[in-house]
């Protein structure tokens, strides 16, 4: 059986300090945010 591995990326390495980023995934924004109890949020 093979297994394949999924790639961990720290938040903080995405979000280099900001509190928000957009991710653009075929033809459409997203938007990850981290709110004020320190969660993340993606929306559309």
């Amino acid at each position: 059986m093979k297994t394949s591995a999924v790639q961990r990326v720290a938040s903080g390495r995405l979000l280099d300090g900001a509190r928000e980023l957009v991710i653009e995934h075929h033809g459409s924004e997203y938007h990850l945010r981290v709110t004020r109890n320190d969660k993340l949020i993606l929306t559309k």
